[in-house]
């Protein structure tokens, strides 16, 4: 119900979001640009979640103030959070998919027929290897950094640590001097790993609690994570003003607001 068209879909993102910016990643490297337009909400979680820049006037923002206002549009009954990315179809006025994950995958491959693959981000030779290695960094390092920041529970707070040194101690052992996750081939994989060390350093280690070592401690994770910055399109899909400014307005963890 949902065929590949150009221009019937946009994406809403925050800068401050890795799971967001796995999909503008995406959105980036299979340079389908000119086929989904792109909303940016505010950095800061307001009391009533993810809030449209006041001024913005694009074709999702127009007429709405709040995240919310999307998900009651395309469910009138719904009562959950209001999450981003959100892949929206203007056409029929209701939201395609929600997960990272999932929307990764259709960027990478629905639009080939109207933008040909200049890259294949999940080639079928890897597949089985990504999923692996998706499946393992995920708990760990991804979804670690925050099991460890929201943590009420020492325990619960020094199994997280440990998990997230253990992954960046074994992915420095893993990464060589050049080239990604995948020797040469830039994958999914490689955009869920990045997305997570590029916030690490301005917010996972001092405002997560993660700070047993920076990714600017690692020469090997610190030289891939310049390789991805320096892949066409990546750099304009990070900001770490947004980022700093995201993470350091969440109340429970920082509730004076002061930004570093």
């Amino acid at each position: 119900g949902f065929p590949a068209e150009a221009g019937r879909y946009h994406l809403v993102v925050a800068l401050i979001c890795p799971w967001a910016c796995r999909t503008l990643m995406a959105r980036r490297l299979k340079r389908i640009e000119n086929l989904i337009g792109v909303t940016v909400v505010e950095p800061e979680l307001s009391a009533q979640g993810w809030r449209f820049s006041p001024g913005t006037d694009d074709a999702i923002s127009r007429g709405r103030t709040y995240l919310h206002e999307l998900y009651s549009q395309a469910d009138p009954r719904y009562t959950g959070r209001s999450t981003v990315p959100v892949l929206w179809d203007r056409k029929t006025g209701t939201i395609v998919n929600n997960e990272s994950a999932d929307i990764l995958r259709m960027l990478n491959s629905a639009f080939d027929a109207l933008a040909p693959a200049s890259i294949d981000l999940y080639p079928p030779d890897l597949r089985a290897d990504i999923d692996a290695l998706n499946d393992f960094i995920y708990p760990r390092l991804n979804n670690g950094v925050y099991r460890a920041g929201f943590a009420t529970a020492q325990l619960a707070y020094d199994e997280a640590f440990a998990e997230v040194f253990a992954t960046l101690d074994g992915l420095e052992r893993r990464i060589g001097a050049s080239g990604f996750l995948f020797g040469d081939r830039l994958t999914e994989a490689d955009i869920r790993l990045f997305v997570t060390l590029v916030r690490f350093d301005a917010a996972y280690h001092g405002l997560f609690k993660c700070n047993l070592r920076r990714i600017a401690d690692y020469p090997r994770l610190s030289a891939y994570l310049d390789r991805v910055l320096d892949v066409p399109g990546v750099r304009e899909t990070v900001s770490i003003d947004h980022i700093k400014r995201g993470y350091y307005s969440i109340k429970a963890l920082n509730p004076s607001g002061i930004v570093p």
